[in-house]
């Protein structure tokens, strides 16, 4: 499994992932994949990986790389969320993480979505919602068991994709979710800042409000703060999750504990990991043994064993 990582990641380090003009227009009219995939160039075919930007949606930032193996059979799939407080941030942080995923024999979406800034909530998990069905809808272009597969997202990344996980009673072929260091509850945090001199805590709780459309938990923006509340949509069909927190992190553990408590009841299995430490995110997951313990927990919750 290790050779194949480091091959596959050295054979695509070379590959240009730019949406063209013409793909844009397109997806102004109708998100559909643009022209043909950007082949990764592999003279001892070691990887057979292909990769390519498409637009799911009109804005500028609704677009994800898409990473696969193009040999005609029916992959799971992993989508991939960034953070960066719903404010800032790109999918190309999430490169190195992708590539590796798509080595393993997943294929990979790792999107883009509306910042804070550009829409409020509930827009980001609008975006990722849609990315899904889109992918869902081309899953032969890109090898991909539309009825199989996992998101991934990182602290507002996490927050995104576990309210994925808790949208309506159960999304189809959503086999389970994955938070590194997730933001579950934004009133937590809202509240959390509200009592800390932390500046992490008290970004946070910013960041919060921001994405709540700059208002206030209370009056005319109750609702878009109830929506923002994960653990509050629990229903029997949800996807189970596994959720990983440093002990002294900004985002504490307790988040995922509530969220647990919440699906417990209605059925659905909450993993939640604690980790040593202060780390958060991507440095959270680069952490020893975190990684291979969150793809462990991937493949157990996947219909099929990936083909490499």
């Amino acid at each position: 499994m290790r050779i194949a990582v480091l091959a596959s990641a050295a054979a695509l380090a070379a590959v240009v992932l730019t949406p063209t003009t013409a793909q844009a227009a397109t997806a102004a009219k109708d998100p559909v994949p643009g022209p043909a995939a950007t082949t990764s160039p592999d003279p001892y075919d070691l990887s057979g990986l292909s990769a390519e930007t498409v637009s799911y949606a009109s804005n500028r930032r609704q677009d994800m790389d898409v990473w696969w193996t193009q040999d005609g059979s029916k992959r799971p799939g992993v989508f991939l969320i960034h953070g960066g407080w719903w404010s800032s941030g790109d999918k190309r942080q999430m490169t190195e993480i992708a590539r590796t995923y798509a080595a393993l024999g997943y294929t990979v979406f790792n999107l883009n979505y509306r910042l804070s800034g550009d829409a409020a909530w509930p827009a980001q998990r609008v975006d990722a919602l849609t990315a899904i069905s889109l992918a869902r809808r081309h899953a032969q272009r890109w090898s991909f068991d539309p009825g199989n597969y996992v998101v991934v997202g990182f602290s507002a990344g996490g927050h995104i994709a576990a309210a994925v996980g808790t949208y309506g009673n159960g999304i189809r072929g959503l086999k389970g979710v994955v938070g590194l260091s997730p933001i579950i509850s934004p009133l937590r945090a809202y509240s959390d800042g509200a009592l800390t001199n932390d500046p992490y805590k008290r970004r946070l709780r910013n960041a919060a409000i921001r994405l709540a459309g700059g208002c206030h938990p209370k009056g005319r923006c109750s609702r878009v703060w109830a929506s923002m509340e994960v653990a509050w949509h629990a229903s029997p069909k949800d996807a189970p999750m596994l959720t990983v927190h440093s002990q002294h992190e900004f985002v504490p553990p307790v988040q995922s504990e509530l969220l647990k408590q919440m699906l417990g009841q209605v059925g659905v299995p909450v993993t939640v990991v604690t980790a040593p430490g202060i780390s958060h995110s991507a440095p959270l997951y680069r952490e020893p043994g975190v990684a291979e313990q969150v793809q462990q927990w991937i493949g157990e919750h996947l219909d099929e064993q990936v083909q490499r």
